[in-house]
């Protein structure tokens, strides 16, 4: 399966991109759409557990690191991080597609723009 999110009308769209295309509207099936994007990872590979809506994704850190306590992981447990809000979508996908970006994004993730800013090239004076 090939995910890609994309911002539509200030919320974001998750698109199975292995679906074909609609005939009608040219889209490919829509999975989700929130306001927000959550990612669930692990901080020292990045490696990228889950992603969507940030009550699911909270939802399912939280059980995670539950368990893995009460098997007496601490370390394993205190590893995944949950990063949410309007994050840029070409940093979104690239977590999807790249192994271990999650980890690179959360480095620099202070100086990342507004994910639902919408940047525009100004006329040349």
């Amino acid at each position: 399966m090939a995910l890609q999110y994309q911002l539509k009308e200030g919320s974001y769209h998750l698109y199975d991109m292995s679906t074909p295309a609609s005939v009608v509207t040219g889209e490919h099936r829509l999975r989700l759409k929130t306001d927000n994007v959550a990612i669930a990872f692990n901080v020292s590979t990045g490696m990228l557990h889950e992603h969507g809506s940030p009550s699911r994704i909270h939802s399912w850190a939280t059980t995670a690191r539950r368990r893995l306590r009460a098997a007496g992981s601490l370390d394993s447990a205190n590893d995944i991080v949950v990063v949410s809000g309007p994050l840029p979508v070409d940093e979104i996908n690239k977590c999807l597609r790249i192994t271990g970006y999650c980890r690179r994004m959360f480095s620099r993730l202070a100086t990342l723009p507004h994910g639902k800013l919408v940047t525009r090239a100004r006329p040349a004076h």
